[in-house]
């Protein structure tokens, strides 16, 4: 995951003095899971009224006024504020939660009983096929996270050459020293920001056979620019997969106003919630050849599965989060990330995975 988005939740500076006690009480651990649940799925029930769920006209109104948002901004926003977030815990924190290979975005339960390494792989294997990935292509990993995707595709395929992009210094040395223990000398990693990153050295021909994105372009803008980018990067015959978190009709920004949105103040400021449909209207460079939908049960699934090894981990992690947030907060930021999985989980798993959920596209250029 680059990052998640949940609709609007309460902020620790309350707007109300009834609504400032409520989330203090979560941030303190001192509400049950199944309460907590409950008051998310009112918050958002109430963003799906908001957005006009059930009023044609003014669902037509917000996205529009969105495409003309987005068409005027830069190709993204708080890079720097969504790198923090996500990203400023240390690896082990990520190591000792997250599946085996440290993918941080939805994995793919196909059986509903696979284990949380066995859904990575699967996701993984999904990938492939979807993006037409092959042994011997040149393949950018763009927005790369801890390295998952890269790592598997530069072992999977030996005679590839696979170039990674993180917005994380700490990331890049984590998976260089990840590709070296594994003897992996065909993987690049390369730090920079999307907004005004340029590849000083390119592959021989100057251009990617395959361009891959897992749950970057929720950080972003401006799609039409940032394709736009990614398509002068793409050889004539390329293709570009993107993975993305979406709701099925609606898209709205993410932003922090007057501190009364929670998850954009701690976990995704700068974000975008896309519709499936929202990347349809930024085809100029690329268009999509093909789409695909997988049902929010499978994200709900393995934010299931990282709060449950978060748990499982607590006594062995609040050194860490001492050492990260100060003896006094430790606590507060360990039940703030319970919070943040419960609601990836509760949100994807809304109306049984079939108001969010995750899109699949691939690109070709025009």
């Amino acid at each position: 995951m680059t990052a998640l988005s949940t609709p609007t939740m309460p902020a620790t500076e309350p707007v109300s003095p009834r609504g400032g006690w409520l989330i203090q009480c979560c941030e303190r651990g001192w509400l049950p899971d199944g309460l907590v649940r409950a008051g998310m799925r009112s918050l958002m029930r109430q963003r799906l009224r908001d957005e006009g769920i059930d009023n044609g006209e003014l669902r037509s109104e917000r996205f529009n006024a969105l495409l003309d948002d987005l068409r005027a901004s830069p190709i993204a926003i708080e890079t720097d504020t969504a790198n923090t977030q996500h990203y400023e815990l240390p690896p082990a924190f990520f190591e000792a939660h997250l599946g085996p290979q440290l993918k941080y975005s939805c994995a793919l339960y196909p059986t509903g009983t696979e284990t949380l390494a066995q859904a990575e792989e699967v996701m993984f294997a999904c990938y492939a096929e979807r993006a037409g990935l092959a042994d011997g292509q040149c393949i950018l990993d763009l927005g790369c996270g801890w390295g998952s995707l890269s790592l598997w595709m530069a072992k999977r395929y030996p005679n590839a050459r696979i170039v990674a992009l993180s917005n994380s210094q700490g990331q890049r040395r984590w998976i260089e020293a990840r590709a070296a223990e594994r003897g992996l000398t065909n993987l690049s990693v390369h730090t920079g920001n999307i907004v005004d990153f340029e590849f000083a050295e390119m592959p021989e021909d100057g251009r990617f056979d395959r361009v891959v994105s897992i749950e970057m372009f929720e950080h972003m803008k401006n799609y039409g620019l940032l394709l736009a980018k990614i398509a002068r990067w793409m050889r004539p015959d390329a293709a570009l997969f993107v993975h993305i978190f979406a709701h099925r009709t609606l898209a709205y920004h993410f932003q922090v106003q007057d501190g009364t949105d929670w998850m954009s103040k701690y976990f995704f400021t700068g974000g975008t919630m896309p519709s499936e449909a929202l990347l349809l209207h930024f085809q100029d460079d690329l268009q999509v050849t093909q789409q695909w939908w997988v049902s929010g049960a499978h994200y709900a699934r393995t934010a299931d599965h990282w709060l449950a090894n978060l748990d499982a981990a607590r006594s062995r992690l609040m050194p860490v989060f001492v050492q990260t947030y100060g003896a006094r907060e430790a606590t507060v930021w360990f039940q703030r990330w319970r919070m943040f999985y419960l609601a990836v989980s509760t949100l994807f798993g809304y109306a049984n995975g079939n108001e969010w959920g995750v899109a699949h596209y691939r690109f070709v250029k025009r």
